[in-house]
């Protein structure tokens, strides 16, 4: 039985999902953190799986502040990133290979990031969304909100301002 080749839409969803997948496996603290995305086209959703590991007081218990911290960061980092590399992977210029081999794909640096703790972050898997402000060639302001059960029940939310990677011949 032959196999039948993929339509060309599914090549583009592995094409992005590969790429995706390469971006977030190749920082070892995201892993760490058992941090996923979940991408429905251009928009993702980070989720922080949970671990016991991630407790902080295991008197209420509740998640540790400053994995909730890293977690609304790493969410506004790899959103930033995703959205810069987006129309090059749509292209197919960019392959999932080289954006951990290429020292061309560089990730935003934080230049500040503050954290609104709004309640108790529980015991369960947690969800983020970052909502990019303003994202110019040298600076980016984006928006983090993070919940848990209901999206309209934030637990807690953050801002962030990144100073973008700027290509080669911007260095010189």
């Amino acid at each position: 039985m032959a196999r039948s080749r993929p339509e060309p839409m599914q090549v583009v969803k592995q094409r992005r999902d590969t790429a995706l997948n390469a971006l977030v496996e190749g920082v070892p603290y995201i892993r760490f953190l058992n941090i996923s995305f979940d991408r429905r086209g251009d928009e993702l959703t980070g989720v922080l799986n949970f671990d016991e590991k991630l407790i902080g007081n295991p008197l209420l218990p509740a998640l540790h502040g400053g994995v909730t911290a890293a977690f609304l960061e790493v969410t506004a980092v790899i959103t930033l990133s995703w959205e810069r590399m987006f129309p090059q992977i749509e292209s197919g210029e960019l392959d999932a290979a080289d954006i951990l081999k290429s020292k061309e794909v560089r990730f935003p640096k934080t230049i500040d990031f503050t954290v609104d703790f709004l309640r108790s972050g529980l015991p369960r898997d947690a969800y983020a969304r970052a909502f990019i402000n303003r994202s110019g060639r040298r600076y980016a302001s984006v928006r983090v909100e993070a919940w848990q059960d209901h999206h309209t029940k934030l637990f807690a939310q953050g801002t962030g301002h990144f100073l973008m990677p700027q290509p080669k011949a911007d260095k010189e």
